[in-house]
């Protein structure tokens, strides 16, 4: 079934990048454990650059400001628009 994602543990993947770090190409490590090239040059990007795996770890302070005030905002859209309805239905009356 197409379109299912994989969880891999952290001891895994940083098994997978000891491995690439040690020399072995990504494309092999991809055959040998059938995981996406793309997915071990990530890992090892990541953990090489942060020393994690996790997105939050590996954004920076203005990603993460920008996140926040993407939420924020959109919560201020919705509540604009409840209090536009409100005032729409204290009108009629």
């Amino acid at each position: 079934m197409a379109g299912k994602t994989k969880n891999y543990t952290d001891d895994f993947k940083k098994q997978i990048v000891a491995i690439r770090q040690n020399g072995k190409a990504a494309a092999e490590i991809a055959k040998e454990y059938q995981i996406a090239k793309s997915t071990i040059v990530k890992w090892t990007n990541d953990y090489s650059n942060i020393g994690s795996f996790k997105a939050n770890d590996n954004r920076t302070n203005e990603e993460n400001e920008l996140i926040r005030l993407r939420k924020e905002n959109k919560q201020l859209l919705m509540e604009n628009d409840i209090l536009k309805q409100a005032a729409l239905i204290m009108a009629r009356k």
